[in-house]
């Protein structure tokens, strides 16, 4: 089946045996990835919207996955169930998704695993799951076409990190291969352009650029 390359390396961070959450699921495509070719038992996908669902129901029904994909409909952790175990969330602006969690806590910190790959604000997501019971298992950089995103896998535990950590990503910054270079190359660029279009009385807004800027050259050895 055809899965773009974000969506199969959430996949394959799920963990074998686990029961999926897909809040946002849009046509899936993920939900039947994980189901047909991850071998899971079963996937639930959730959207808040019935007109992707409509499609994923079709998606389904071409795999003949309707027993193994059960489709939702509801607003993020208001279609969770006691048996499911993992939620992901994808392709999703990082405060949204802070929002989907921080409504629901005690969800949240029933799950064992999250898997997240927010637009942006990732520093801010990294932070909310570990203050809430999470610790960074594994981070991914993928490229997909012309955009590159992060994947961040959360699991429940405690770890400390650093604000570095929570910019960067502490996996991230153990790798540091040629993608994270790339990837922070282009933060780069998109602040020092933010910065010189910002509105003088933007004090606190150009300050806060101003230091990421002078964090990422210092990483980048700029």
């Amino acid at each position: 089946m055809k899965i773009n390359e974000r969506l199969k390396k959430i996949g394959d961070l799920v963990d074998k045996d686990s029961l999926c959450l897909d809040i946002g699921c849009d046509h899936a495509l993920l939900d039947i990835y994980l189901v047909k070719e991850k071998h899971q038992k079963k996937a639930v996908a959730a959207d808040i919207k019935e007109g992707p669902l409509l499609k994923a129901k079709e998606n389904i029904k071409k795999y003949n996955l309707d027993k193994e994909v059960e489709i939702r409909l509801g607003d993020g952790l208001a279609t969770y169930s006691d048996d499911i175990d993992t939620a992901i969330a994808s392709g999703i602006g990082g405060r949204t998704i802070i929002g989907i969690f921080k409504k629901n806590l005690k969800v949240t910190r029933s799950l064992k695993q999250i898997i997240i790959s927010p637009n942006n604000y990732q520093k801010d997501v990294r932070s909310f799951f570990t203050k809430v019971g999470f610790y960074i298992e594994t981070e991914e950089l993928v490229k997909d076409g012309k955009y590159i995103y992060q994947i961040i896998k959360f699991k429940k535990g405690k770890k400390h990190y650093s604000k570095k950590d929570l910019f960067f990503g502490p996996c991230l910054l153990t790798k540091k291969d040629k993608l994270f270079k790339e990837y922070f190359t282009r933060e780069l660029t998109s602040r020092i352009i933010t910065l010189k279009l910002l509105p003088k009385n933007y004090r606190l807004k150009k300050y806060k650029t101003k230091k990421e800027i002078k964090i990422i050259k210092k990483e980048l050895s700029i």
